[in-house]
Parts: C-alpha cells; sequence; structure tokens
C-alpha cells in the first residue's frame, strides 16, 4: 500500500511540473525578446495578460466537476488538455518569432487555456484520489512541481534557449508533455472516494461557495497568509540588480539555488504538516514569514545585503519560507472542497491567492518606490505580524486539528 501511495503521489508530481515549465519558460524568455525588439515598457507588461486563463480558469471549473464521475472522465480531461497543450506548443516551435509574433502570442494564450484545464482536472482528481489525512503529502508535491517547473522553465531553459534557439528547443518541451502524461495513463491504483453528495455541480457552486458558514474568515486568511513574503518576492530580482549582480548571477541565486530551496522545503513542510498538524503548522509558518521579513529589513539597513553570504541566506529564507507557506496554503484549501465541487472550490480559492498576490506585489512595489527598500521591508514586517495574529486564532470552515489531535489513524471522506 505504501508502495501504491508514493506512485500515486509521483503521477500527480509530473503532472504538475507538466504544467509550470512550459508556462515559466514562456513567461520568462517572451519579455527578454520583446525588449530585444525595442517593445515598450507598457506592451511588455501587457504580457502578463497572456496569464489570464489561470487567473479565470474558475469560471469553466464547474463544468469539469460535473463531467466527472470516474478516474476515466478525469483522464480524459487530463490527457485531452494536455495533448492539446503539447500540440500547440508544436506549433509555436515551427513559427518564426519576428514574422509571427502576434500569432505566437496568440497561440500561447490557447496553450494556457489547455494547461488551465489540466490543472482543474488534476486538482480535482487529486483530492477525491487522497485521504484529507494525505493532503499535506499531495500539496507538498503540488508545491515542489510548480517549484520544479519554474526552475527548469525559467532557469535551464532559458539558458538552453540561448545555445540551441527557439525551433531546436521547443519540440522537446511539448514531448515533455507528452511523456508527464504516461505514469497516469500506467496508474492503476488510483481510487476515488465514494461521494455521499449525489448532485451535480452547476454555476451557481461557485456562488454557494461564499455562502458557507465562515468561509469569510478563510478568504481572509487566503488574502493575508502569503502577504508578508510575496512583496520580497517580487522585487527580489530589482534589488539584487542594484546590488551589481549581473543576468547570469541572478539566474544562478535565485533561478536555480532559490528555487531549488523552495522545492526542498516543500517537501519538507508535507511531512511536516502530517506529524504536527495543520493549526501549528500555520502558526509556525506564519512566525517564519515574520522572521524573514525582518531578516530583510535588518540585513538591509545594517547594510550587510552587500555581503554574498547574506544575501543568499535571505535567498534561502525567502524560497523557503515561500515553499512552506506554499504547501500549507494548498492543503488547507484542498481540507474544505465540497463533493462534487472539488476543482470548482479549490480552484477559486488558489484563484483568491493570486489576485491577494498581484495586489500586495503593486502595494510594496508602489511603497518601494516612494519610501526605498526599507518601507517596503517595513510595510512587509506589518502584514507579517497581522497575519500571524489572524493565524493564531484563526480555524477555517473544515479542520483537520481535532482529528489529528486524537490520533485517528484512518480518516473518512465524510467528516
Amino acid at each position: 500500500m505504501k508502495i501504491d501511495k508514493s506512485y500515486n503521489l509521483f503521477t500527480f508530481f509530473t503532472l504538475y511540473i507538466a504544467q509550470s515549465i512550459p508556462m515559466s519558460f514562456f513567461s520568462s524568455v517572451l519579455p527578454i525578446l520583446m525588449r530585444q525588439g525595442d517593445y515598450s515598457l507598457v506592451a511588455i507588461a501587457l504580457l502578463k495578460l497572456i496569464k489570464l486563463p489561470w487567473i479565470m480558469k474558475f469560471l469553466w471549473s464547474p463544468i469539469i466537476d460535473r463531467k466527472c464521475d470516474s478516474i476515466n472522465d478525469y483522464k480524459r480531461w487530463i490527457l485531452g488538455s494536455e495533448i492539446v497543450y503539447a500540440l500547440l506548443i508544436f506549433v509555436v516551435a515551427m513559427l518564426n518569432l519576428q514574422t509571427n509574433f502576434t500569432l505566437i502570442i496568440g497561440l500561447i494564450l490557447l496553450a494556457f487555456i489547455s494547461s488551465a484545464t489540466q490543472d482543474i482536472a488534476t486538482d480535482a482528481l487529486a483530492a477525491r484520489s487522497f485521504e484529507r489525512r494525505d493532503n499535506s503529502l499531495l500539496n507538498s508535491m503540488q508545491s515542489m512541481g510548480s517549484f520544479t517547473g519554474s526552475m527548469v522553465g525559467g532557469g535551464f531553459l532559458l539558458l538552453l534557449f540561448q545555445q540551441i534557439g527557439w525551433g531546436k528547443m521547443l519540440p522537446w518541451v511539448a514531448i515533455f508533455v507528452l511523456l508527464a502524461l504516461v505514469p497516469l495513463q500506467l496508474n492503476i491504483n488510483l481510487r476515488l472516494r465514494e461521494r455521499q453528495n449525489k448532485s451535480k455541480a452547476r454555476p451557481q457552486d461557485m456562488y454557494l461557495f461564499f455562502k458557507q458558514k465562515g468561509i469569510g474568515k478563510h478568504v481572509l486568511f487566503l488574502f493575508l497568509f502569503y502577504s508578508g513574503v510575496i512583496g520580497i518576492l517580487s522585487i527580489l530580482r530589482p534589488l539584487m540588480v542594484d546590488l551589481g549582480y549581473d543576468m547570469k548571477e541572478i539566474g544562478a541565486m535565485i533561478g536555480v539555488f532559490g528555487t531549488a530551496t523552495g522545492i526542498f522545503c516543500s517537501f519538507l513542510s508535507g511531512l511536516f504538516i502530517r506529524k504536527i498538524g495543520r493549526k501549528k503548522s500555520r502558526r509556525i509558518i506564519s512566525l517564519l514569514i515574520v522572521a524573514t521579513a525582518s531578516y530583510f529589513l535588518w540585513v538591509h539597513a545594517s547594510g550587510n545585503v552587500h555581503s554574498l553570504v547574506a544575501i543568499m541566506a535571505g535567498i534561502a529564507l525567502v524560497w523557503g519560507t515561500y515553499g512552506m507557506a506554499s504547501t500549507i496554503v494548498y492543503t488547507t484549501s484542498m481540507d474544505i472542497v465540497r463533493e462534487g465541487r472539488e476543482g470548482t472550490d479549490f480552484t477559486m480559492q488558489i484563484v483568491i491567492t493570486h489576485l491577494s498576490s498581484m495586489i500586495v506585489a503593486i502595494i510594496c512595489s508602489r511603497i518601494g518606490d516612494i519610501f526605498g527598500y526599507d518601507g517596503l521591508f517595513a510595510l512587509e514586517i506589518s502584514l507579517a505580524v497581522i497575519s500571524f495574529v489572524f493565524v493564531w486564532f484563526y480555524r477555517p470552515p473544515f479542520s483537520m486539528d481535532k482529528l489529528e489531535m486524537e490520533q485517528i489513524p484512518n480518516t473518512s471522506h465524510n467528516e
């Protein structure tokens, strides 16, 4: 049974990394190519709209929940979406960047729609394939897959692109996306938890999710939890430019070392959450976020930021904390999905974290422009402390904490 669970976890890790690598690569390489082609900064900023499908994907998530009743239903959605994703990457690889740039942007947008659809189906299948007590391990695979995709797509592939070019590299990316489907196709151990609620998902379920008792506090948790660290992540590269590091050094230090730290801490946090429980984990990780923001204020205000050791420690701290925070947010969110609405509920919760991260990043960047890095880090400490106080008293609508304290060996899906 242990082997089966390990293979199930590996199956989802491959699915999460497959959706993340191409997206990370396109998001990293296109702004560089546009700037080299003398596009304006406004045009480059508008490029962020290609990620819009990942913000809007909650709109079609009820359709997937409604259509999926069996393992094969989920597999058809996942396999179909990933095959379309790979085919679109193949087509993009055959186009010339200079003469077909607008068409390429349009095809990438379609590819991201396919990827977002795969993500909905994957999240829903994951929620139904594991007992709630195993969500921390599952969601650590989700965090690890995302961070690994960022490291490979935004780091290694970027370097490879400079060596072999667009047309030779992208077909291999598409092939990898297809190969990542093999573990799912061969996995005969996946079993769905029986649904007690036999009703089908409907569009109004998105609205009804927010009508649940206690959901307002949970939404506030999703808005606050990342706030003390996300602003630091958003200005980390500009900070290092100001410190005199070049693009290659920044890529190695953040894209490889930082992301690798996030992967490692995501894995550790899955075990950590399972060992001590959700409530204690949320409190400890929120305290780590306070410590991270405080470290950056101290190291910058004291002038130690010019030390390589100090900046590397900061990179490890911010990415490691972010990796742990991602796992506990995913785990807490997956704990409260409703039967028959797994994809809808989980998608809406993660979209809330995306939106809040965008808002916090913009506010922090503006504060940084006005008051400098010290002002930005002070704001991050304030947000982190507010989040810590809130998390200390926070109780999610559905909580595993009591069950974990009672050390119930097998958690039923009917809880």
